[in-house]
């Protein structure tokens, strides 16, 4: 095993979520009893939602050190209960090998899942251990013939019909299969707004995000009078607004899950292709068309074609960009080959673990971390973690001194402008953050830039470096 140390629980579980996202296989958590693991639950939070293998080890104290009640003494497992698919507390060292087996085997259940191995401290040191046989893990079963077959009946019929996809649907062999269908029978591929990666630029198959905005999703759906799920749930906002339907699809859209998160999304695309007796000819893919370099004053539509005009073949991009980097995917669609992995769960701060778990899993890969302030100074530790293990991550933080996606919900209320006191709950300025510096104290190279000249330099220079930069984008 390869040990990676974080300096704070919440970059451990993210780093954990992108390294499995980007491996297929699960990384093992350590973490510290029952305030260590509360101090990670918003970042498995996102991991949940994200349905990737993981294995979280907790220490506990001894059995009998636990009637004294000491002050790190807690319910462990009720804390862990609500983001475990699997959940043991190890009762002796002649079990404990068979334990951690067993939560492995479970983390790689179906689509993935968090497996949570608890270990009192008398069981980890007592004399009797034993190696336990490996078990082979379980494989997601096929949907049935009658939904697949309802699946190409609905692809058959003519009508206006939308596919969306997630999980392992998003890249590989099922995009490749997702493409085929959507080339034979018109039907236009979809990726939630919460994606977990996504695999696009130049001569990939041609998906759609959903758009966060509810009344942008809602016409982006308004033609569609079929929406078939692959590994997806139906699309909703991710809050309520008063007066408003949450849902997103047309009241005359029929919804049809072909698989769901637990199931073989891959194989079902495969057995929908045989069923329409689709030839297995390539699709067309993106045309590779990247912007020109930009110049001028900082504008966010500038930012974007500069990240699309230099953005690495086969990079890594982590994107927590909620507000400022809205236009990041239109801008990169035709630049070379690569992954963009999201935020699944709304938990902020994921972005800068997300990426050190990508850049572990993919050292050889140039990873592009786009974040903003508020959400970063969730886990800005990660930055730390990026300079020990020489990890070659740029991150781009865009500096609006805002958190901006509560300003633009609030406005959504219909209650009126905020006043003084609810503004000052929104804005991080007062005094601004120092982006540079908290780079520079973490061991990572910072730079500040305010033209696009100065942000393409920047950029330029972060993907060769071969290790850790930052750039605060002041906006």
């Amino acid at each position: 095993m390869r040990c990676v140390l974080g300096l704070f629980e919440g970059v451990v579980t993210g780093a954990a979520d992108g390294y499995a996202r980007m491996m297929e296989k699960p990384a093992c958590t350590l973490l510290h009893l029952g305030p260590g693991f509360a101090n990670g639950l918003a970042n498995l939070h996102n991991a949940s939602r994200a349905h990737v293998p993981m294995v979280n080890l907790i220490g506990q104290h001894p059995n009998y050190h636990l009637r004294h009640n000491t002050p790190l003494t807690s319910d462990i497992e009720a804390i862990a209960r609500p983001y475990s698919k699997w959940l043991r507390t190890a009762s002796s060292a002649q079990q404990v090998g068979r334990d951690s087996i067993e939560a492995i085997v479970a983390s790689r259940n179906a689509s993935g899942q968090i497996a949570t191995l608890i270990v009192p401290a008398d069981v980890a040191w007592s004399e009797g251990g034993v190696v336990a046989e490996w078990s082979s893990s379980p494989k997601s079963a096929l949907p049935s013939t009658s939904v697949i077959e309802r699946s190409a009946d609905m692809l058959r019929s003519g009508l206006r019909t939308a596919i969306l996809l997630s999980g392992r649907a998003l890249y590989g062999q099922g995009l490749a299969a997702a493409g085929r269908i959507a080339a034979s029978t018109g039907a236009k591929l979809f990726a939630p707004y919460p994606l977990v990666r996504l695999e696009r630029g130049a001569g990939s198959v041609p998906v759609e995000r959903m758009q966060y905005v509810l009344e942008q999703a809602i016409e982006q759906l308004k033609e569609f009078r079929q929406l078939i799920l692959v590994a997806a749930e139906s699309p909703v906002a991710y809050f309520a607004y008063p007066g408003k339907d949450s849902v997103m699809t047309s009241p005359e859209c029929e919804i049809h899950a072909l698989a769901t998160s637990e199931e073989d999304s891959v194989g079902a695309l495969d057995a929908i292709e045989a069923a329409l007796s689709i030839r297995r000819a390539r699709p067309t893919g993106e045309r590779r068309n990247r912007p020109s370099l930009p110049n001028g004053q900082i504008t966010l539509p500038g930012l974007a074609a500069t990240v699309g005009a230099l953005l690495p073949e086969n990079a890594i991009v982590v994107d927590e960009s909620m507000t400022s980097g809205r236009g990041m995917m239109a801008a990169t669609k035709g630049s070379p080959p690569h992954d963009w992995l999201g935020n699944t769960g709304g938990s902020i701060g994921i972005a800068l673990p997300l990426a050190v778990g990508a850049a572990v899993a993919c050292p050889e890969r140039s990873v592009l971390c786009l974040t903003a302030d508020g959400s970063a100074m969730y886990t800005l530790q990660a930055l730390w973690t990026m300079a020990r293990e020489g990890l070659k991550v740029t991150t781009v933080v865009f500096a609006n001194r805002d958190y901006a996606v509560l300003k633009r919900e609030f406005s959504y209320l219909g209650v009126g402008d905020a006043g003084r006191r609810a503004l000052d709950m929104f804005e991080i300025g007062r005094p601004d953050l120092d982006w540079v510096n908290l780079s520079k104290g973490m061991g990572v190279p910072g730079t500040r830039v305010t033209t696009l000249e100065g942000f393409a330099k920047a950029l330029q220079e972060g993907f060769e470096s071969g290790g850790p930069s930052l750039i605060e984008v002041l906006l």
